[in-house]
């Protein structure tokens, strides 16, 4: 296997664990800001999930197409929307959900195939490999991961 498109996966996997460790979360903790006037553990999570969603369906089936990737979306309204659905759902819901489409990715990551990884793709004005795409949105994850750990030392 491509060691890019392990390492994406095994982030993947990883995601999917710590998730799953926040079901320990009490309902306080869960709803907690991370920071003064910043956003809960419960929105953190409940935005990556329509990003997921998006790369799944707007960014993967046009890799292997002569079609031009779609426009991002406003990130300032969807991340506004999903947390405030967060706000509305269940802890185990927000959870489910985001474990349900990560695993969703995971698979389709899965199947793609070993030898794309190093490809550059034009996505608007960018230039990126898949790698270097997979890579910046682990980071973002990481990023937010960290700032629930720092918050909730019990979070591993």
């Amino acid at each position: 296997m491509n060691k890019w498109k392990q390492e994406i996966l095994q982030h993947q996997l990883g995601s999917i664990a710590f998730v799953q460790s926040l079901h320990s979360l009490s309902e306080k903790d869960w709803r907690a800001p991370i920071n003064e006037g910043k956003w809960t553990a419960a929105e953190i999570i409940g935005h990556l999930t329509p990003w997921d969603e998006f790369v799944l369906q707007k960014r993967l089936p046009y890799l292997s197409s002569e079609c031009e990737f779609p426009e991002s979306p406003d990130v300032q309204a969807i991340n506004a929307q999903s947390a405030s659905m967060s706000r509305q759902q269940q802890q185990q819901e927000t959870i489910s959900r985001f474990v349900s489409v990560r695993e969703a990715l995971y698979q389709a990551i899965d199947e793609l195939p070993d030898d794309g990884w190093e490809v550059n793709y034009t996505i608007g004005t960018a230039s990126v490999s898949l790698y270097e795409y997979f890579k910046g949105l682990a980071e973002h994850d990481l990023h937010h991961f960290e700032q629930i750990k720092q918050v909730l030392p019990l979070v591993k």
